[in-house]
């Protein structure tokens, strides 16, 4: 018996113990209400979905491989947990490994999703997988969730970016084939805010204004001959990068604007500071943004000193993310995403673990989601899906459909293809709300 597994329910015995109840008591339609899977049934992703649309999105993306075994799926009593110990967290029956110490405390604003599972164990094709929905191949680029987002919604009308990507950016799928103006803005650190944004010592504004006047004047004849979608893309993002430059929302970027108090919260690690500059861009309006947790890929040495600092930084951020959202009301009106490439191995001869893509774990919370539970569960040792197997294609349609998104929409690629948001996954009817 797996006693992590549950939803509002301690054990598998006591929801089979309701369940025949149920049966008994009741009649058979009761029984999909009291025992249905890890959470009470809702019926069909359609009818689970028609709530509010979350105003927001924050992805928090694990690059490396987040081991399962040591933060959100432990499996005290098997050989393959390793040295790593686990707690209690909220949640009765849902334990967590001990370096995720905060955000036990949070579990009932959670939905740990489990039995996530892959086939690919590749860094640079789990990511693109991840982002994306698809399989990376060379004919086309797909584009990321957040491009899907503003692309679906439409961009925000204003100067703040519709999409920001808080570390991350090599290799990001960014666009895809959709507009390159959906591009997320780069910012490269939390700490340092948007690079270039500041007019060059000595240079008034009317200065800057001439010269903005001259370079549009250069480019007209070069844009009327070509009339490149690309380069009218770019003069998009000129523009708007431009108009950032003069607007009241940079400040948004700034964390000098928060007290020592709450960036110590966060942590003052590359996690902390991003989740904060998170909160403050889909408090100032941002529809979309993506914060990057590197460095998971610990195949070698990793109890002692990089697992515990990576996921204690992890859980600092986000646990204090999810409590600052909730303080200002916002967890109401953001859908929150943690996501990872895959999972890890039982422990390696090196003391550490190895790529995994078999079973691994991901987390919603906030607006769209039911939460306070784990859905799914993989075996004993954590090495495969027990119940409830999720593809990476059904948890990201079931982002998309917390979101309120239009997953069961074919949109046509440049080469004539049809694509949708979360590539054509089934949502998990039992974890929207």
């Amino acid at each position: 018996m797996n006693p992590t597994v549950g939803w509002g329910e301690s054990a598998i015995d006591r929801r089979r113990f309701f369940a025949h109840v149920a049966r008994a008591a009741l009649g058979v339609s009761a029984v999909d209400w009291i025992s249905g899977g890890n959470a009470f049934r809702r019926g069909s992703a359609e009818e689970a979905g028609r709530g509010r649309q979350p105003n927001s999105v924050i992805m928090v993306f694990c690059s490396g491989g987040m081991t399962h075994l040591d933060t959100l799926d432990p499996k005290p009593g098997s050989d393959a947990q390793g040295p790593t110990k686990t707690i209690q967290t909220k949640t009765p029956g849902v334990l967590f490994g001990e370096h995720f110490q905060q955000l036990a405390g949070v579990s009932d604003q959670l939905a740990v999703v489990r039995a996530v599972t892959t086939k690919t164990g590749d860094h640079l094709d789990a990511r693109y997988l991840m982002r994306t929905s698809y399989p990376r191949i060379n004919s086309i680029l797909h584009p990321s969730f957040g491009a899907w987002l503003l692309h679906s919604r439409g961009k925000v009308d204003r100067a703040l970016p519709g999409f920001v990507l808080i570390g991350g950016q090599i290799e990001h799928p960014g666009p895809g084939f959709l507009d390159p103006t959906l591009s997320p803005m780069p910012v490269a650190s939390a700490d340092a805010g948007v690079a270039n944004v500041s007019r060059r010592p000595g240079v008034t504004p009317e200065e800057f204004n001439r010269r903005l006047s001259m370079t549009y004047r250069f480019d007209q004849a070069f844009k009327k001959k070509y009339r490149d979608p690309q380069v009218a893309a770019y003069d998009t993002l000129y523009r708007d990068a431009v108009r950032l430059m003069g607007s009241d929302d940079l400040g948004a970027f700034d964390l000098a604007g928060e007290s020592d108090a709450i960036r110590d919260a966060y942590g003052r690690t590359p996690e902390g500071q991003g989740c904060l500059l998170a909160r403050r861009l889909v408090e100032a309006g941002t529809p979309i943004v993506e914060v990057e947790s590197a460095q998971w890929d610990h195949h070698a040495d990793m109890f002692k000193k990089s697992l515990p600092v990576k996921a204690g930084a992890l859980d600092k951020a986000l646990a204090s993310l999810i409590k600052d959202l909730a303080q200002r009301g916002l967890l109401e009106t953001t859908l929150v995403v943690l996501a990872t490439e895959f999972g890890r191995s039982a422990v390696n001869v090196n003391a550490g673990r190895d790529h995994h893509p078999a079973v691994f774990s991901c987390v919603l919370a906030g607006a769209g989601v039911r939460v306070g539970g784990a859905y799914g569960a993989s075996d004993e040792d954590g090495h495969s899906p027990d119940r409830d197997v999720v593809t990476v294609e059904d948890f990201n349609t079931t982002v998309a459909a917390a979101a309120r998104l239009p997953y069961t929409e074919e949109f046509l690629a440049p080469n004539g293809r049809p694509f949708k948001i979360g590539g054509g996954g089934t949502p998990i009817a039992d974890l929207l709300a």
